[in-house]
């Protein structure tokens, strides 16, 4: 499995905290505006398709769903999925969730997504390029597949690591793994060799002073990328 035991444990022990917006997941619920306007300005997700990769409590999944999107979001975290479950019954916004891997998932519903999204989680899995490829073959030709991950560089060890988890203390110390983060040129490459291809690239960033996210052209440190799956 195409998963770091470790890395599930982490955040199955804060899935109850998932959907609190003061609590270890509020960058997520900071930054979920901005990417889901991102996405949806190059993919209106209305009457879409769509699967969201390491969906976790559900946050990105369920305001996709609530732009008119038929949704499922899958990840390996019970914990998490639960959390996601119970809060798409409190809202009322209805999504599919599935404890599945993202290789089994594309083995049983290939070609069957106008959009698949993966974001914050490349990072945190051993083989990165496998749920890659794994977007790639459940997106339908035509559809697009969002990464989002962190570039690895010295700016972003002091910023995503240093910064935001032992000076700001906005995440738990741990929470990432600076060997593990990705260069834009790594990402591409997977992308290309999943048979996707590279439409843009985005930065995001946070200023500790206004402590507001926005979206910019630096991705040293933050970053998406918007592809494609050709006709």
């Amino acid at each position: 499995m195409n998963a770091d035991p470790l890395e599930l444990q982490k955040f199955s022990d804060l899935a109850h905290r998932w959907w609190d917006p003061t609590s270890e997941f509020r960058p997520l619920h900071e930054i979920n505006p901005l990417r889901l306007e991102w996405i949806n300005a190059r993919a209106p997700l209305a009457g879409k398709r769509v699967i969201d990769i390491g969906c976790g409590g559900g946050i990105l999944a369920e305001s996709m769903a609530r732009k008119g999107a038929n949704v499922t979001g899958i990840d390996l975290s019970e914990k998490a999925l639960k959390v996601a479950d119970l809060h798409s019954l409190e809202s009322g916004v209805q999504v599919r969730y599935k404890l599945i891997a993202a290789e089994d998932m594309a083995a049983q519903e290939a070609g069957q997504y106008d959009v698949v999204t993966c974001m914050e989680m490349l990072e945190h899995v051993p083989d990165p390029g496998a749920i890659v490829r794994a977007a790639a073959s459940l997106v339908k030709p035509g559809g697009q597949v969002f990464f989002s991950t962190l570039n690895r560089n010295p700016k972003s060890y002091l910023f995503a690591v240093l910064g935001a988890e032992y000076l700001l203390r906005m995440l738990p110390k741990g929470t990432h793994d600076y060997a593990k983060f990705i260069t834009p040129a790594e990402l591409s490459q997977y992308v290309r060799s999943a048979g996707l291809d590279v439409q843009g690239l985005k930065g995001m960033g946070y200023n500790p002073l206004s402590k507001i996210y926005s979206l910019n052209e630096d991705t040293s440190v933050n970053y998406l990328m918007a592809t494609s799956r050709p006709l």
